[in-house]
């Protein structure tokens, strides 16, 4: 990755875990900002075997740093048992703070992340943002091999994401023992690419890889839980229309659903390039609330008619509707769905992304072009300018 790309994830000055899937940047960033923290990396066979055998070795590496310096442990999932010596740690050095990356949850979870409640909060780093590549950003790059570091850093992007998956299910899923049948779960991956960016109907992909539903359940959960995807939930607050009880689901890259995505003679770009599109303003609206210091939650807006709205940003401060249409030419039936939830929520701000070239106004509903849209989409600015437009 290059030095010189700069990232909006700031440092807690406390005690933090660091989520992110693989190749997203986390070890980068701390190796950069803490350059002087003492650094456990769990991936490496001999500390790992070392840790492994000695969980206590960590108090004692501790006991003999300078109660000011920084413990970094990466990738503290593969190694669970050290939760309870850092936990001591923070009872014991209450100056001392320690920062823990992991790209998965599961195996934290079933030891008991809360055991540090209160000790050490979450955080997530993102793919990246389409304001941190600059001028380096198109939608039509990012559309095609995303917004992974370890991808758009790379000499060969489209040959590096299409060993990403099969990195996860080799180093994750297969390492891990969280699988029995890789196979049925590599086929399940790209079946469940055809709900990107669509109501999340769990018996159909169970059909569709002849699984039973409750296995298609637990393979949502891993695919959550290694944060290779996430869902959003329908916007009900004060809802006075019949609206649907769905989730929708995306993959948390528009390069990686391109990678799982089947393609063929009847597939036409239009089938998948709208999905992507949509999942890179999901992946980029995750960003700008994960990184600012708001508390604002992702959602999207259906009726049981079918009348929607791609997504709802709402938060203290912050609440736009916004609809994405992968398409350079707009009509006045693409704003059905924005001007039914204008109807429904006047207060809300309202927006449509497309791939055009100019900022309009149709119907009092500003559009505007998507690159533009995310190129100023940066944490802790508004999303949307006093005038409804790109800030």
């Amino acid at each position: 990755m290059k030095s010189s790309r700069t990232r909006f994830f700031k440092d807690t000055k406390q005690n933090f875990f660091l989520f992110g899937p693989r190749g997203t940047g986390k070890s980068m960033w701390l190796k950069q900002n803490l350059p002087e923290a003492y650094y456990i990396d769990l991936l490496a066979p001999d500390t790992f075997r070392l840790y492994t055998a000695h969980p206590e070795r960590l108090k004692q590496a501790a006991d003999a740093l300078p109660r000011s310096r920084t413990i970094i442990i990466d990738e503290i999932q593969k190694l669970p048992d050290l939760l309870d010596v850092v936990h001591l740690l923070t009872e014991e050095q209450k100056e001392r703070r320690i920062i823990m990356t992991g790209s998965s949850s599961r195996k934290l979870k079933r030891a008991g992340v809360d055991l540090l409640a209160g000790r050490a909060i979450v955080k997530t780093m993102h793919p990246f943002m389409a304001a941190e590549l600059g001028d380096d950003f198109s939608v039509s790059k990012a559309l095609s091999t995303g917004m992974i570091p370890l991808v758009t850093e790379s000499f060969t992007p489209r040959e590096t994401l299409d060993s990403y998956v099969m990195l996860y299910l080799k180093e994750e899923v297969k390492s891990e023992g969280l699988l029995r049948n890789i196979g049925a779960f590599s086929r399940f991956l790209e079946s469940a690419s055809f709900s990107h960016g669509s109501l999340l109907n769990v018996s159909d992909v169970a059909r569709d890889c002849q699984i039973k539903i409750k296995t298609a359940q637990g393979y949502f959960s891993i695919i959550e839980d290694l944060l290779l995807g996430f869902r959003i939930s329908v916007f009900s607050k004060r809802a006075k229309r019949h609206l649907v009880s769905h989730p929708k689901f995306f993959y948390f890259d528009a390069g990686v659903f391109k990678s799982l995505r089947p393609s063929g003679p009847l597939d036409s770009p239009q089938e998948i390039d709208g999905p992507a599109l949509e999942g890179l303003v999901a992946q980029h609206l995750l960003g700008w609330s994960g990184y600012g210091k708001n508390d604002c939650k992702l959602y999207f807006w259906r009726t049981k008619s079918g009348v929607e709205v791609d997504f709802v940003v709402y938060g203290k401060d912050t609440f736009c509707g916004i609809e994405v249409k992968n398409s350079a030419r707009l009509n006045s039936k693409m704003l059905k769905g924005l001007t039914s939830f204008k109807k429904e929520y006047p207060e809300a701000d309202v927006c449509l992304l497309y791939r055009g070239k100019e900022e309009l106004v149709i119907k009092n509903i500003p559009c505007i072009p998507c690159d533009m849209f995310l190129k100023n989409l940066i944490p802790d600015k508004p999303i949307l300018s006093p005038d409804g437009f790109a800030t």
